[in-house]
Order: C-alpha cells, then structure tokens, then sequence
C-alpha cells in the first residue's frame, strides 16, 4: 500500500518551488560531502609527508635529505626545501636586483613565507563551500517549510476540513523540509571544524620545519627546541 506520507510524498504532491528547494539541498549536501572527503585525503597527505618531515634532517647532504622527502611533488615540506635552496642560490648569484639590500636572512624569509601562504591558500581551498553550506542550508530548508505550509494551509481552506488528521499530515510534511536543512547542515559545519583543525596542525608542522631551513641555509645549523642553533647532522648545502 503506497504510504500518503514521507519524503516520496511530498515530493508528489509539491510544487515547481517545493521541489526546487528539495534539489538545492541535495546539491547542496553532495558539493559539502565532496569537499569534506577530498579535503579529508588531503590532509591524511599532508600528515604522512609532514611525519616524514624529520627525516631531512638525518641525512648526510641536501640532496639525500631532497630524497628522503619523496618525489611527491605536492609534497610542501619538499618544496619549502627547494624554495629555500633556489632562494639562497639566487641570492649568492646575482647582483643586479633590488633584493641586493636584503641580507641573505631576510631574502630566505620571503621566499619561504610566499611557499608557505602558496600552500596556506591551496590546503583552505573549498572551505569557503562548507562555511557557505553550513551557514544557508537551514534557511533554506525553512524557505521549504514556509512555503509548504503555505500550500498546506490553501488545500485545508480549499477542502473546508480544519480537523487535526487533516492538518497534521499536510504541515508535517512541510516541516521535512527544515529537517532535510538541518541534516545538510550540520555535517558540513562539522566537517569545516575538523578540516581546520586538520589543516591548522599541518601548518604549524610547516611553518616549524621552514623556521629550522631558515636556520640551516643561513647559518648552517638547525635550530633546536632549546632556540640554540646546533647542527644535527653533517647535513651540506649541496644541490
């Protein structure tokens, strides 16, 4: 026996808007899903190169260390690497630019703050979708609910029974529509919660491995916890 009431239902019996809003939430809900499952690969990534990170340093020359780090070449920590090392050639190497008042420190401190924000900007990337989801579902949803009582309320009036078994069905119906929001929602605020949270720790581990290349291809040595600059490891500046 086909039920009279239900998602199947309202679908039937809505309208052109009724059934616009129902796409929209879906769309809506698959654009967050997709996000959050791609961004969730990108930061388990992220997180196995980052725990490789210290491997660079157990190395005997730069380009062993280049190695260690894989051929990934989405990998940040690798590249944060190159950048440093094309930033301290370039800047040994030529004399006829204006970045020749810029102490080798300052110069390697640019390059690797740009590779950093480059990354920053590439790892936020789709975010915006599940602030924007998270934020309009339940309006939307609502949208859905009012208009589908509106309807519910002009086929009562039509039909002249205002009896409760005639109201029930009809309003409650249109109230999926707000739980359909809801249920688009909240997933993807709380995957934007733990996307940032993820890419936050990759960061921090980012912006600590370039803190210590800064150290290295400045001064040579690495700097530690304790803030003493210290080699580690006969690690050279080779190519």
């Amino acid at each position: 026996m086909e039920t009279e009431f239900g998602l199947a239902h309202v679908w039937a019996q809505g309208d052109l808007v009724t059934k616009g809003v129902a796409v929209l939430l879906l769309g809506m809900s698959l654009a967050s899903w997709i996000v959050i499952i791609l961004k969730a690969l990108d930061i388990i990534k992220y997180k196995k190169h980052a725990s490789n990170a210290e491997d660079f340093w157990h190395n005997p020359d730069f380009s062993s260390g280049l190695n260690s780090l894989g051929t990934d070449n989405d990998n940040p920590f690798r590249q944060l690497a190159l950048a440093g090392r094309d930033a301290t050639d370039h800047h040994s190497n030529t004399k006829v630019h204006l970045h020749d008042s810029l102490d080798v420190s300052d110069w390697v401190t640019r390059c690797l703050r740009n590779g950093i924000d480059e990354f920053t900007a590439r790892l936020q990337g789709g975010l915006a979708v599940l602030a924007s989801v998270g934020s309009t579902a339940p309006f939307v949803g609502l949208f859905g609910t009012v208009w589908g009582i509106y309807h519910a309320l002009l086929g009562i009036g039509a039909s002249g029974q205002a009896t409760i078994d005639k109201v029930a069905g009809p309003v409650g119906e249109a109230l999926i529509m707000t739980a359909l929001g809801l249920a688009v929602a909240i997933p993807a605020v709380l995957g934007y919660n733990a996307l940032v949270r993820g890419n936050k720790a990759i960061l921090n581990k980012l912006n600590s491995f370039a803190h210590d290349l800064h150290a290295f291809f400045v001064t040579g040595a690495r700097v530690h916890a304790g803030g003493a600059a210290t080699t580690v490891v006969p690690l050279k500046k080779g190519s």
